[in-house]
């Protein structure tokens, strides 16, 4: 997670960003705020009590949250409700991205389109320098105690990856300079791993230093331009991984922690195979029960944020993953 944790939500932000940039051009801010709504905040609201309060039970019971609150007397129905805002997990990226995309309309209607002209001519020395703009917005705005809740940090990624990085004029820049941004992308994030080690790297000081901001941004800077040079293809397999890559984004972490909950935190598995375990449990999660609960009614909406019918139309379920992949 050292090697990970510091650029992994930046990419996707920028990726999100990106998407929207995709699907505003061929829709207009009515749609854009209803698709949005239905794909982001139906999920990570309504899908709590749905589904996902099962992630906030074995979030709790990994601990000892349940004898806490009945040691306070907490009433049961607080409890419950406790139970199913832990069951969030993940899907604070969702909370978050729903907020930028209301916040990006009346952006969009104040600059009229300048901001996004002088994004493609962005020289690759300014790309450089928004380092100091991701630095100082890892500063402010930051939930005093859910670390993950930064909304300035996010904001920033998000809005470079609609206004710069979904341009093809500035990827084709980044594109030249890709091995040079792998390289120092890994020297950063190794140095990183070193440096902090054994301390707790997703909150403050550590996410907020200098090196923190570093590693986010160029390693995602290098993961566009990597990709763009030496992955830009697609095929059956893409085709797929893209079609479910909303399931597996919802689902993963629910087969991670079960896997923690019911085996590795009873010692029945050594460390090493609890590990590969989690791994696995992550993809059969996310992609089985994707499978499960898309074909069932009133849940695909509520859990899934997908609209119509499972069986009838791949247009309207291929849609339904612009949450977290820009092929609109």
């Amino acid at each position: 997670m050292y090697l990970v944790y510091p650029w992994i939500m930046p990419i996707l932000f920028i990726v999100s960003g990106i998407s929207a940039r995709l699907y505003l051009d061929h829709h207009t801010s009515r749609e854009f705020i209803k698709s949005k709504t239905v794909r982001l905040l139906v999920p990570s609201t309504i899908g709590l009590f749905v589904f996902q309060f099962l992630q906030g039970y074995i979030s709790m019971t990994l601990g000892t949250a349940f004898q806490d609150l009945g040691g306070a007397n907490i009433p049961k129905p607080v409890q419950y409700l406790i139970m199913v805002a832990s069951g969030s997990g993940v899907l604070w990226y969702m909370h978050l991205l729903w907020l930028y995309c209301m916040i990006l309309v009346p952006i969009r209607k104040i600059e009229k389109g300048r901001l996004l002209q002088a994004g493609a001519e962005t020289p690759l020395w300014l790309i450089a320098l928004f380092y100091f703009l991701i630095w100082g917005s890892a500063q402010v705005l930051n939930a005093p105690t859910i670390a993950v809740y930064r909304l300035a940090f996010y904001f920033a990624f998000f809005i470079l990856g609609y206004f710069v990085f979904s341009n093809d004029e500035v990827i084709e820049k980044l594109k030249k300079t890709a091995i040079p941004l792998i390289l120092l992308a890994l020297a950063l994030n190794i140095a990183f791993a070193i440096l902090y080690f054994g301390q707790n790297y997703a909150d403050k000081p550590i996410n907020r230093n200098p090196l923190f901001s570093l590693c986010a941004y160029f390693t995602s800077l290098a993961i566009l331009a990597g990709f763009a040079r030496f992955a830009d293809f697609s095929n059956a397999f893409t085709a797929w991984m893209t079609g479910h890559s909303l399931g597996l984004y919802v689902f993963h972490y629910l087969g991670i922690s079960a896997v923690a909950r019911f085996l590795a935190k009873n010692g029945l598995l050594p460390a090493p195979a609890s590990y590969i375990l989690s791994l696995a449990a992550g993809f059969v999660f996310g992609y089985g029960l994707y499978e499960i609960i898309s074909r069932i009614p009133f849940f695909r909406w509520a859990v899934l944020g997908i609209t119509g019918t499972r069986g009838g139309s791949a247009a309207t379920l291929q849609a339904a993953q612009d949450t977290v992949a820009p092929h609109e």
